[in-house]
């Protein structure tokens, strides 16, 4: 019986390829022919920024029924057009702890210069490092912006620091209320209005793409911190840069970008901007808890034709 056959976004490290082929014959996705690439493929499995539109949607052959995705969030995928054709779409949803891990390091960073002090230290001037005052964490009023389980670790985490935590999203959750002490914004204005520090920890939909803009980054306190470990797109860089220039804000840490894997030129240039390739869940424990889920949904689909993390489209600011 022949294997089922694996189209792979890109090359992937040799312990996974590896482990795909104990699956399946394995196919790395080649844009230049792709009827080739796809002829007779069961499974395509890619990264979260890997897209995957409507257009590559309509490529796949029916042979295919599922788009696994290396990543919790599947904004890279078109998944409208993906239930349209009967394919499936799973993701690996485990990496809440480690992105709650990055979003308070960012804001400590943020915060107390850390970047800055460090480079100052770095070019042999102690006391230009050593005088920089940042701003305190502690007692801080914390706006976190989308409250699923990403956001309810970062509340569970910000009460080491005392701090009185905000939420907002599409709908109050009050077993998240009773778990962290956080309290209910019914509006995003009045969330920014009141937030020293605001986390953005909602996924990218088409009501949350540009959610923080000219308008939401001008209500945001005078001097106050932005975090975005969710995704890049949920902030208009350009504006950002502006608020930044102008002083407005006190400044930003970023894990995701807008163009990302591109960053724009300016905020590599501001000191008052920590910066970070998308590492939220860079540990060697999540990325193998990420592939051993990866592999599981691939398996579990060839065996049943389920999947055993099914993806369904997501609220804005769930």
């Amino acid at each position: 019986m022949d294997k089922p056959i694996i189209v792979t976004a890109r090359e992937f490290p040799e312990a996974l390829q590896q482990h795909l082929q104990n699956l399946g014959k394995l196919r790395t996705y080649d844009p230049q022919s792709p009827e080739a690439s796809l002829d007779g493929a069961r499974v395509w499995l890619g990264t979260a920024v890997d897209p995957v539109p409507a257009e590559t949607i309509a490529r796949f052959p029916e042979s295919l029924g599922l788009i696994a995705n290396l990543g919790v969030g599947t904004d890279n995928v078109d998944l409208t057009a993906a239930a349209a054709a009967g394919i499936q779409v799973s993701n690996t949803p485990v990496v809440t702890e480690d992105t709650a891990d990055l979003t308070v390091a960012l804001i400590l960073a943020t915060c107390r210069r850390l970047n800055e002090a460090e480079q100052a230290l770095r070019k042999d001037d102690w006391a230009a490092g050593a005088s920089m005052l940042g701003r305190r964490v502690h007692g801080a009023t914390l706006g976190i912006v989308g409250f699923g389980a990403i956001g309810q670790a970062v509340a569970r985490r910000s009460a080491g620091f005392a701090m009185n935590v905000l939420y907002h999203g599409p709908r109050r959750k009050p077993e998240g209320e009773a778990d962290t002490g956080a309290s209910y914004c019914e509006s995003l204005t009045d969330l920014l209005a009141q937030s020293d520090i605001v986390s953005l920890n909602c996924p990218l939909t088409d009501a949350t793409r540009h959610l923080m803009n000219a308008d939401t980054l001008a209500a945001m306190k005078p001097g106050a911190i932005l975090i975005n470990t969710g995704r890049g797109p949920l902030v208009h860089e350009a504006a950002l840069v502006a608020v930044l220039e102008s002083g407005h804000l006190g400044g930003a840490g970023l894990d995701v970008f807008e163009f990302e894997p591109s960053v724009t030129p300016a905020l590599m240039e501001l000191p008052n901007v920590t910066l970070l390739p998308h590492i939220g869940s860079a540990t060697a424990q999540c990325r193998s808890e990420m592939v051993a889920r990866a592999l599981g949904n691939i398996h579990s689909f060839l065996e049943s034709g389920t999947v055993t993390d099914p993806c369904v489209t997501l609220q804005p600011n769930s």
